[in-house]
């Protein structure tokens, strides 16, 4: 029997590829699907990328965030409010790539795939045109069940490093990740921060000596300043807890107002 074909490029190489010719960074943003609830998440998404975002990270809502701060936790709890499942997710991303083909990675937590069943998901996830998965609670080391039918269907699976990530860990984190590594600036949870690490220079260029894939940075960054300060120094940023603070604040056209000026505000600031 064979098994799915696994395209030679896909939608996230591709736009890693590209910003990489141009000499551009990239732009990744943060939403919590389900937020307020699953028709805004698929409008949020196609404004999102007309607005300069580059990547999508879909948040899946979870009762027990433990690595997110209270913005996005807030985000988690009005989403699994209105019902959001990872089935409905999968079927917004289905939706969306009728219209657009920005990469979309969804992250989130070990259980709701676990209860989903890695296979499964893995088969759903790539049927329905999602291009990675970020599990933050699920060590490379300990990975195999989601990797290994994650490449069979052709998703990228994206770990995350952290300051305290020892030689070990960005081995792994090297030999089991694809698509690209998510480096968190700071210890501790999410959520906008005043300033940017004074020795994430330091830290970024340790992991690049060891890391071929590119390297995004985010927690923390709410402000272009901070953007383009970090954004000179990986191949480009993650922004959540600062967008999803526009979901808590505003609503319906309001939002996609603030939304859109936010976001296109950042992508400025990484030229």
């Amino acid at each position: 029997m064979t098994g799915p074909m696994i395209p030679t490029m896909t939608r996230l190489a591709t736009r890693l590829r590209a910003l990489q010719t141009e000499q551009a960074k990239a732009l990744v943003t943060f939403i919590t699907a389900g937020d307020p609830d699953l028709s805004t998440t698929e409008e949020m998404i196609y404004l999102l990328e007309d607005a300069g975002a580059d990547i999508i990270e879909l948040g899946v809502p979870f009762s027990d965030p433990m690595a997110d701060g209270p913005t996005i936790q807030r985000s988690s709890e009005r989403a699994l409010s209105s019902g959001t499942t990872l089935h409905g997710i999968l079927d917004v991303v289905k939706k969306v790539r009728t219209r657009s083909q920005i990469p979309i990675i969804l992250m989130g937590y070990l259980n709701p795939v676990y209860a989903y069943g890695y296979e499964s998901f893995c088969r759903d996830a790539a049927e329905a045109s999602v291009d990675g998965v970020l599990l933050v609670d699920m060590p490379p080391e300990e990975s195999q069940e989601l990797t290994v039918p994650a490449r069979r269907y052709g998703l990228d699976v994206i770990f995350l490093l952290t300051p305290t990530s020892d030689a070990a860990r960005i081995s792994s984190v090297e030999r089991l990740g694809s698509g690209f590594v998510y480096y968190v600036t700071v210890t501790g949870v999410t959520g906008a921060r005043t300033s940017v690490s004074s020795t994430l220079k330091q830290e970024l260029s340790r992991v690049k000596q060891t890391i071929s894939l590119p390297v995004m940075a985010g927690f923390g960054i709410s402000t272009p300043a901070q953007a383009a300060e970090v954004g000179h120094l990986a191949d480009g940023i993650v922004v959540g807890s600062a967008i999803v603070k526009l979901f808590e604040q505003y609503s319906g056209e309001q939002l996609g107002q603030q939304l859109r000026r936010y976001v296109s505000g950042l992508k400025h600031a990484l030229v």
